[in-house]
């Protein structure tokens, strides 16, 4: 883990070095004051050479003139630093997740993908600019201090040294219990913004289902379980800084009784007792740094590896020697197909067998978790058959590269997820290098255009987080656009109008009619009466294929799509 963390210092090593260095003048200027002291005490004002302690005064002055500019070059290019590196590790964690299976996100919450992107790189960046200079400048402190106090009493520098192994043995205990205690603090925070992100999405639901207080008792559950956490973390940490500022105590006690009686014993002069007692500082001061660096350190650490947790998810893996999907004609067969989820017994498809000719519809019905959606999935490869095969163009998809497979492929989905942006940034995400003619053609093949044109901004109108402020319809051609401006040659409609009204659904599927024109297409349909004219349905029930044939073989065959239809058929007259 180490080297993975020093790893992100190299683009900035030149800088590094200087705000080391800059530390380090901070630290030997630190040391000065003390030695001034020493020379005017033994030397200079019992020598009454007055003009030299003025001089002493001046140059102690001057330096910390220079200390002071210092400290504002390590304060702000040494975070400077923290957030280029925090930076630079959020743009790994985020192009790493694009990277990332459907598998990965089926079992993370986005709250806590949040907080590993925001709060736990902010304590990694702290500790990447305070971390070496507390731990490198402390330690030179320590060894510089402890050699210029030997230069004043051997015997009483020995005497305080001695009590550095009790520090080191407390930290080190201290430091287990806290290490612990933050970590589970920073998994119940990542709680806490998983359930606030969750709420805030579904706000209108809550509101519309009165589910106000049920939103705080989860939220609340979190909390406590948050300030469970925390009780455990402060408390290790509360012992940990008052155990160690005792002992540090303990150091001044014991400098006064030694000293003193050193003193009195006529082992070591006033002036040096004094300049002692002031230069002790030096030492104790660094060794309470790097008390107070252990909290940082955990934190810093725990992020850190929750980063690294992100990162060393498997990205989705092309089998090797893949080839660029070129040429398409859109025949989709599956053969003998099956699927199962990670960590799940139980197949969600079972043999599947399926053909769809280039330029023909294949219409899958069925009953709702019979595995439709998930045999969609399995063409642009977002999952992979856990047997059997899956090919367009006699190529197996896993045979050919994920890129330039979904290039090839559009998706016109139920649950439409449009971008904050504009109408024109949601349409040219189908293709980003369109022409604003292209743009325009496209929302007018998918009845969108009028519309768009009566908006105040016209294209450039921003529609909200989720293209909030359009009505359902809206949002759906606005999708649709996005597909015709792609021009994929294979098509998937995942019950692209279950959602709409009856006259809404009319608009749109004229859109859809339109976008189905010379492609191969897979629609998943919940209304029957939209995919009459179909060249096969395949019913799936229980992630079997249960039934295939024409809207008008199967309605003969008195079986499942049969009784679906005229379901679906009595419903509608009935609600006539």
């Amino acid at each position: 883990m180490l080297k993975r963390f020093l790893a992100y210092y190299k683009p900035h090593s030149t800088l590094f070095i200087l705000d080391m260095l800059a530390a380090l003048l901070i630290s030997a200027i630190g040391m000065v004051y003390p030695i001034a002291t020493n020379k005017m005490l033994n030397d200079l004002i019992p020598n009454r050479q007055y003009t030299a302690v003025v001089l002493f005064g001046l140059l102690v002055l001057a330096l910390y003139g220079i200390r002071m500019l210092l400290r504002f070059f390590v304060q702000y290019y040494g975070h400077m630093i923290g957030t280029r590196m925090q930076a630079q590790m959020r743009r790994d964690m985020f192009r790493h997740l694009q990277t990332l299976p459907f598998s990965y996100f089926d079992r993370s919450e986005t709250g806590q993908i949040l907080s590993r992107l925001t709060s736990d790189l902010f304590d990694v960046a702290e500790l990447a600019h305070h971390g070496p200079e507390n731990l490198i400048i402390s330690s030179l402190t320590i060894i510089g201090s402890f050699i210029y106090l030997c230069t004043i009493h051997v015997g009483l520098t020995m005497i305080i040294f001695a009590c550095v192994p009790i520090l080191v043995v407390v930290s080190i205990y201290f430091r287990k219990r806290m290490r612990a205690a933050f970590k589970e603090r920073r998994a119940t925070t990542a709680g806490i913004n998983a359930a606030i992100e969750s709420s805030i999405t579904g706000i209108r639901v809550t509101k519309a289902f009165v589910g106000g207080e049920t939103e705080y008792d989860k939220f609340e559950k979190n909390n406590s379980l948050f300030v469970g956490a925390c009780k455990k973390a402060y408390k290790a940490m509360g012992w940990f800084h008052s155990v160690s500022s005792f002992i540090t105590d303990v150091f001044n006690v014991v400098i006064i009784v030694a000293g003193g009686l050193f003193l009195y014993a006529g082992k070591i002069s006033a002036g040096d007792y004094t300049t002692f007692i002031i230069s002790v500082n030096l030492f104790i001061s660094p060794v309470v740094t790097l008390i107070g660096f252990m909290e940082q350190y955990q934190n810093g650490v725990t992020g850190f590896s929750r980063f690294l947790e992100v990162m060393d998810e498997p990205s989705e893996v092309e089998n090797p020697g893949a080839k660029p999907m070129d040429g398409v004609k859109g025949e989709i067969r599956f053969t003998d197909v099956s699927f199962h989820y990670e960590g799940r017994e139980k197949g969600v498809l079972e043999h599947i067998n399926l053909k769809v000719n280039k330029g023909e519809k294949l219409a899958l019905v069925g009953h709702s978790g019979g595995g439709k959606t998930t045999l969609c999935h399995l063409i642009p490869a977002f999952y992979r058959a856990s047997g059997g095969s899956v090919s367009i163009d006699g190529v197996n998809v896993n045979d050919l590269t994920l890129d330039s497979l979904r290039r090839h492929i559009g998706i016109v989905q139920q649950d439409v997820f449009l971008f904050g942006g504009t109408v024109k940034d949601n349409i040219l995400y189908g293709r980003p290098e369109a022409t604003e003619e292209e743009v325009i053609e496209a929302a007018k093949r998918a009845h969108i255009h009028e519309f768009v044109m009566s908006l105040e901004q016209g294209y450039d109108t921003e529609i909200g987080e989720r293209g909030i402020r359009l009505s359902g319809g809206q949002k759906q051609r606005i999708s649709i656009a996005r597909v015709f401006l792609k021009n994929p040659d294979i098509l998937i409609l995942d019950e692209a109008t279950s959602a709409l009204d009856n006259t809404t659904e009319i608009q749109i599927q004229h859109a859809l009619d339109e976008l189905c024109k010379g492609r191969t297409t897979i629609v998943v349909a919940h209304r029957l009466s939209t995919i009459r004219s179909a060249d096969e349905i395949a019913v799936i029930e229980e992630g079997k294929v249960v039934e295939k044939g024409t809207h008008d073989a199967l309605m003969e065959t008195n079986g499942i799509y049969q009784r679906l239809y005229e379901q679906q058929f009595r419903s509608q007259t009935d609600g006539v």
